[in-house]
């Protein structure tokens, strides 16, 4: 059986992954499940996160990146809405992944947005903190392989799923 694609979007918070997954999802030409650590998040009990958030958060991104490989394994095209950062608890979380998915195919998409927008995104949301963009950019694992770059500034998320689509999923559709 061949494995199915991984398309991993990696971007901050308000960056517009989620957005990009919706039209993705959207979409009549391809098919894709999906991972996101907001979801992942919510398999831990709130008392958990108060106590240790980032302990409990990187063993349920790790189980996420394990679940979107088993699905690939199954032949099954997987998006994953996410952010490799490098936090003591979880590093090297970029090697951790490229490890996982060592057999199967993975491709990062960079989901870019300047901070700025970011910030009035998340104001807007009112979901997110005014800086939380900021402090995750600051957390961004460096040297990662990226297959393709989207500007969610500039692109609607339509347009970016018709690019990732048109660049990543040649054959596949």
């Amino acid at each position: 059986m061949e494995k199915g694609r991984i398309i991993f979007l990696n971007g901050v918070t308000s960056a517009g992954k989620t957005s990009i997954v919706e039209a993705l999802q959207d979409r009549d030409d391809v098919f894709f499940y999906v991972v996101a650590n907001d979801l992942f998040q919510e398999m831990i009990g709130e008392k958990f996160l108060r106590e240790n958030y980032w302990k409990y958060l990187s063993e349920v991104i790790i189980l996420m990146y394990h679940t979107a490989k088993l699905y690939s394994d199954r032949g099954k095209h997987v998006l994953i809405d996410g952010i490799l950062v490098e936090r003591d608890e979880i590093k090297p979380h970029y090697q951790q992944l490229k490890e996982i998915m060592k057999e199967n195919p993975l491709e990062i998409v960079e989901v870019y947005c300047p901070l700025e927008i970011c910030r009035q995104r998340n104001i807007a949301r009112g979901d997110r903190y005014e800086t939380q963009s900021e402090e995750q950019h600051a957390l961004m694992a460096k040297g990662i392989d990226y297959r393709m770059r989207v500007d969610t500034s500039v692109l609607t998320p339509e347009q970016c799923a018709d690019r990732i689509v048109a660049e990543l999923m040649r054959g596949e559709r």
